[in-house]
């Protein structure tokens, strides 16, 4: 039986001082209190062992753990955390099954909790994502109303330098437009190339990327100085979701054929593998059918030049006539009705529109491209969900 349904510690209190009196038997007292004989010879034991304390409850949890990792692999992994500091879970049970593969050795995440109950796990500061792009991708349904560009994962020559191919195709046409190695994904290069491919075939419609740089960033409206320059040229930059490269397919699919072409194995400098980028080019462009295209059809087959042709000079964007249009000043700040509203340091000096939505909300743009909404109220721009 169980103690009456008062409190616990009370009712075995009042059961050894009644039994301290010594006023009544062993079985009157469990009769009184409502327990069995047994219940009550374990606390009067309880209490002739370790006093008033003996009766409270012990603690559930085991004394020993059977599946406690053994204090020499918790060793172990600490001296590998210490020796290599950025190692993480993963790589380190991966060094400790290299050590010796028929060991059990703990899971990466049993390592994880080893390292943080040591203090061997620093807390990483939340990364700010790039902005979705709210925009639905479109559909090539001709020659040049979607280009995709990306640059295909980096490898090492065989003088060991970096090459990071950058590469553009046409959607519809499957036209390798671009494919040149470069030594790092860097701003200037990067438009330069867009620059040569423009005067070559003209401007598309769109530009299709992932989300890195120099395509995009967590700034508002992920725009970066290279999206930005494509705004203005009437180019929009549609981006991929975060984690989907299957959105970019064909490009990605180009890619996969053009590393095993390329790359294995890299050759020796920068100049012999752009040698090889460019015969891969001539090949995708006008030897290899492409099923897709139809039977014995080349991408060359079926691209034609935009007519819209590279300005060597760089056009004013223009608004509607019902937008509010603002200049961004000197750290990303544009005034509306005298108060500061910030946008992004990325458009200082560009003009963006604003159109009038109800209660003192207006729709922020920058050329066709919308970057939320102005809540005057709020004194912010509140980016797209």
């Amino acid at each position: 039986m169980n103690w009456k349904a008062t409190c616990t510690m009370s009712e075995r209190t009042a059961f050894i001082e009644a039994w301290l009196s010594r006023r009544f038997t062993t079985t009157e007292l469990c009769l009184r209190f409502g327990v069995s004989r047994k219940t009550g010879h374990k606390w009067i034991n309880r209490f002739k062992a370790l006093g008033m304390t003996g009766l409270e409850d012990d603690s559930r949890a085991r004394h020993s753990q059977s599946h406690q990792t053994a204090a020499a692999v918790v060793a172990r992994i600490l001296e590998l955390k210490n020796q290599y500091p950025d190692w993480g879970p993963v790589t380190i049970r991966s060094a400790l099954y290299r050590e010796d593969p028929s060991a059990h050795w703990p899971a990466a995440s049993t390592v994880g909790e080893i390292l943080k109950a040591h203090g061997l796990v620093k807390q990483r500061r939340p990364r700010r994502k790039t902005p979705p792009q709210t925009h639905p991708l479109s559909h090539a349904s001709g020659p040049n109303e979607v280009w995709s560009a990306d640059f295909k994962g980096q490898f090492r020559l065989g003088n060991g330098q970096l090459c990071y191919p950058l590469t553009i195709s046409d959607n519809y046409s499957r036209l390798l437009i671009t494919c040149q190695g470069l030594t790092s994904p860097k701003l200037e290069p990067s438009i330069a190339l867009y620059q040569q491919a423009f005067r070559d075939y003209g401007l598309p419609r769109a530009i299709r990327t992932d989300n890195g740089w120099p395509f995009a960033m967590s700034s508002l409206g992920g725009l970066t100085p290279l999206s930005i320059w494509l705004i203005k040229l009437g180019i929009y930059p549609e981006r991929i979701a975060s984690g989907k490269p299957q959105q970019n397919g064909r490009h990605e699919r180009m890619h996969r054929t053009l590393k095993a072409a390329t790359a294995k194995p890299p050759r020796q400098d920068m100049q012999a593998q752009q040698r090889a980028f460019d015969q891969f080019v001539r090949e995708h462009n006008y030897e290899r059918p492409h099923q897709s295209l139809g039977l014995g059809v080349c991408p060359v087959d079926v691209h034609s030049y935009s007519p819209r042709a590279f300005p060597e000079v760089i056009p004013e964007i223009e608004y509607p006539s019902g937008y509010a249009v603002r200049k961004v000043k000197h750290g990303g700040y544009i005034k509306l009705h005298g108060e500061p509203i910030y946008t992004t340091r990325q458009l200082v000096g560009e003009y963006i529109g604003l159109e009038p939505l109800e209660f003192d909300r207006w729709q922020l743009y920058f050329g066709g491209v919308c970057l939320g909404v102005v809540d005057e109220r709020r004194g912010r721009v509140i980016r797209p969900a």
